[in-house]
């Protein structure tokens, strides 16, 4: 009851507009940073960060007078060094000679400088500027093959990559030139690489995001009838793989030529290039002189997934009350977390001290009044239920059973619903908005599983009448087996749950005007509650009624989505085929990618693992009447698995064609996970997004009980039970409910630790180790159930050895990780069988081998 006053409390903190609609939009903010300590400031200079300092160095100007006014052009070899955003700059070192418009690279090591030109000629020179908190150190690196200036460059990993560029001030045409400097090993030097399938060009910008290169604009030279050269500015685009194929993307509205490079990488997808010249006043340069308009201010996006441009926002024209013009011929900066634009050229001519930071910013969404009912009324359902079964629970297996008294369909529908977590719920339309449908074969590969489930495991788990899985394994080999895999399980599903929690809770609190811990309290804190007073009864009851709400709400999310879409759904099938959103297959050998054979033969022995030796599975179809009944339920959540699966598919292309027709409603600061709470958060109507949004909390509670209950009933049942055989149900029902309000504690402890680091990167690594012995776990039910002759010494080499061989797999290989569960329980079964040959031990009973079984 304390839980739930608490509950009551945090629901009506949930922030409330009173709004009947979502308003939200993203944009950027600018600051401005102390400007240079040059009253002119410069154009071309180098720029990056080397030991958490700001430097600029070189760079060109008019200090004397306009080139109209007959002013000279000087070049500068100054460098300025800022330590923090609100010091002071400070004259740090000369450089060799005065120097600019090359190419500018922040590596770990410091600020490469790469090529460029003084008033005499252009460069081949690369050397490297070290700030080591007192002066400037410079090293040199590995020169050009050819001096280069106005090139376009950035790193990826730790190769370097340089395009484009004029080789000297009276080329006719710029250098069609692509170069690699590996820093890990530069005595080979710069390798040339092939070049892009376009124009040669100088002043473009360039880009990364997802290992891959991008080159954007510029400008092209080319002789006219008279011999002079004239520009020609360029809106094409191409992006270079790791695989070192290039590829033409979409084109851009606008030539960006000299925008700040390179393009600012904003969230997983998008590349942002601020402002640039499109070249509409170049030709008029001369009659306009101090009266020329400026650079464009637009802010383009370029969304990698839907190979969509869009205009997302603007520079400003003033910046914390000063006048910002946009500046072409700088770099742009990643300082400290923000984009920095250093000085730069603001006309012709005209250059600029200033020094703007900017960010993606974003105004969430908040809660309608229609969906805080909607969740409150979920809420109070939840609980409700819980509270209904809470009489019933009388004995251990009332509470972790159902007493065998939950129907079939139930049983199925609540594994259904526990296989289908939040991040399942938001994941698998990511992945098709992202990629392609490779991965629907996956969770088809549960109707070849089922089968076998119901024909050899089901049979043992219901014939020996136990309540956990692990039980099988005591009677086949011992206790120590018995602990080793409810230990494995349970550390399993300690990091898994609070992945599970803080996953959905932080892409809620990404789009929606709520905080990351009250979505965490509320996921933990109400499956927590509803289990702890009805045991797997409530939990199979809320499940079912979750998943019509996960499925109805998938639903309305692509019926609305495809009525978004010119076309509707003809189109999105048209859009979808041509782009090849619904390829199916891969046709490839190569075990290291999503191969067809790769993506069958793993989610295949993964649902091995999940229905042989998870028991937050088993216990479900345990919790039926007769053993014909749970076949009966495995055999029902296994026909649901495909509509389901092609409806979330379904609605990840959906997304898809939605954003390629609307790219500039994408958030620029978000990851692919977010695509479909950003759909609900922005676009659906108050009271659809509440409904949809309580589906999210759903999805992720469906999951969290299941690891609750079951992992209070291995405490209990092969722990507690086991070491005090005496103990009277009153007991174990005691120390049942204690456990799981501490289990749902440490989940929501768990959860909250990840969101206070802002890393689940470590989360991830954990996950990934503990998740080592599901493989192995699943083989040692296999080889038990198929091999008479194996012992508990030889299955416990088994299990470790497997548990190793997979860590090695993981470290040292590149093996798909969907293979994992096969290697594991292919690995625990062989070691297992070794083993016994050559270390002696009993053999197991006849009535707990397959072969012997009636």
């Amino acid at each position: 009851m304390r839980i739930f006053i608490l509950l009551c409390f945090l629901l009506s903190s949930l922030p409330f507009t009173g709004s009947t609609q979502h308003l939200a939009s993203s944009g950027f903010r600018w600051d401005q940073l102390p400007p240079l300590p040059d009253q002119t400031g410069f154009a071309g200079a180098f720029s990056g960060v080397s030991n958490d300092a700001l430097i600029v160095a070189g760079g060109a100007n008019f200090p004397t007078g306009m080139p109209w006014e007959g002013g000279a052009k000087v070049w500068h070899d100054e460098v300025f060094v800022l330590r923090s955003p609100q010091g002071e700059w400070i004259r740090a070192a000369k450089l060799q000679r005065p120097l600019a418009y090359g190419t500018s690279i922040t590596t770990t090591q410091g600020l490469l400088c790469i090529g460029g030109n003084d008033q005499s000629q252009h460069s081949s020179d690369v050397f490297m500027l070290i700030w080591n908190g007192q002066e400037i150190i410079v090293e040199e690196y590995p020169s050009l093959p050819v001096p280069l200036a106005y090139s376009a460059g950035a790193i990826i990993g730790k190769n370097v990559y340089l395009a484009g560029g004029l080789e000297a001030s009276d080329s006719a045409t710029p250098a069609s030139v692509f170069l690699k400097l590996d820093l890990s090993d530069t005595t080979a030097g710069w390798t040339q690489l092939d070049t892009w399938p376009g124009p040669p060009r100088m002043l473009a910008v360039a880009g990364t995001i997802d290992q891959s290169f991008y080159l954007i604009s510029g400008v092209d030279l080319e002789a006219d009838s008279t011999g002079k050269t004239r520009r020609s500015y360029l809106k094409d685009a191409y992006r270079y793989t790791p695989s070192g194929e290039w590829q033409q993307i979409a084109d851009l509205p606008n030539a960006v030529a000299a925008a700040p490079s390179p393009a600012m990488a904003s969230g997983q997808n998008h590349l942002l290039v601020l402002g640039g010249d499109e070249g509409s006043h170049f030709f008029r340069q001369a009659e306009l002189r101090e009266r020329h308009p400026g650079f464009n201010r637009t802010v383009l996006g370029y969304h990698a997934v839907t190979d969509t441009w869009a205009a997302l926002g603007a520079l400003p024209s003033a910046v914390g009350g000063n006048e910002v013009m946009p500046a072409v011929t700088t770099p742009l900066v990643t300082w400290r977390g923000k984009s920095i634009i250093p000085t730069g050229e603001i006309k012709p001519g005209i250059r600029s001290p200033q020094v703007i930071q900017v960010s993606p910013t974003q105004q969430k969404s908040g809660f309608a009044t229609v969906d805080i009912g909607i969740l409150v009324t979920y809420f109070l359902v939840v609980i409700g239920i819980g509270i209904y079964y809470s009489n019933s629970e009388k004995t251990q297996r009332d509470y972790f059973l159902g007493g065998n008294r939950i129907p079939w369909w139930a049983a199925g529908i609540s594994i259904f619903a526990t296989q289908l977590s939040a991040i399942t719920f938001m994941a698998i339309p990511a992945k098709a908005f992202s990629t392609n449908w490779v991965y629907v074969v996956a969770n088809m590969t549960i109707i070849a599983v089922a089968p076998i489930v119901i024909a050899i495991y089901l049979p043992f788990f219901r014939r020996l009448n136990i309540i956990t899985a692990y039980e099988y394994l005591e009677k086949r080999f011992g206790l120590a087996a018995r602990w080793t895999a409810g230990v494995a399980f349970i550390l399993f599903q300690l990091g898994r749950m609070g992945i599970v929690i803080f996953l959905p809770s932080l892409a809620l609190n990404a789009v929606l005007d709520v905080n990351i811990y009250l979505c965490i309290a509320l996921i933990g804190g109400l499956s927590t509650t509803y289990t702890f007073l009805g045991g797997i009864e409530a939990d199979i009851w809320n499940d079912m009624f979750q998943a019509f709400l996960l499925i109805g709400c998938a639903i309305v999310s692509l019926i609305l989505i495809t009525s978004s879409i010119d076309g509707g759904l003809g189109e999105i099938i048209s859009m979808g085929m041509e782009e090849g959103k619904f390829k199916l297959a891969n046709m490839t050998w190569d075990m290291t990618t999503d191969a067809l054979w790769v993506v069958i033969i793993g989610s295949f022995f993964a649902n091995i693992v999940s229905y042989t030796s998870d028991q937050a599975v088993i216990q479900r179809y345990l919790s039926t009447k007769d053993e014909k009944k749970s076949a009966k339920s495995i055999w029902t959540n296994a026909i649901l698995a495909i509509p389901a699966t092609l409806l979330f598919f379904s609605v990840g292309t959906a997304l898809w064609a939605f954003y390629k027709t609307h790219p500039q409603l994408l958030n620029p600061a978000s990851r692919s996970d977010d695509i479909f709470p950003w759909f609900i958060a922005q676009q659906l109507p108050a009271g659809v997004s509440g409904l949809v949004i309580t589906a999210i909390f759903a999805a992720a509670m469906s999951s969290v009980d299941s690891s609750v209950n079951s992992m209070s009933a291995v405490i209990t049942n092969d722990f507690y039970k086991r070491l005090k055989p005496a103990a009277t149900d009153k007991q174990c029902m005691k120390l049942a409910h204690r456990a799981t309000l501490m289990l749902g504690l440490i989940g929501i402890g768990t959860a909250s630790y990840i969101a206070f680091l802002n890393s689940p990167s470590m989360w991830d690594q954990y996950l990934k180790i503990v998740g080592l012995f599901g493989g192995a776990l699943a083989g040692m039910f296999m080889v038990g159930i198929f091999v008479r002759r194996v012992h508990l010494s030889a299955v416990l080499v088994g299990f470790f050895g497997a548990a190793g061989t997979l860590f090695a797999v993981q470290q040292f290989t590149s093996i798909h990780l969907l293979l994992y569960a096969a290697i594991g329980i292919f690995v625990c079964f062989f070691l297992s069988v070794l083993a016994s040959y050559l270390i002696p031990g009993p053999k197991g009973d006849d009535h707990l081998i397959y072969r012997r079984t009636k």
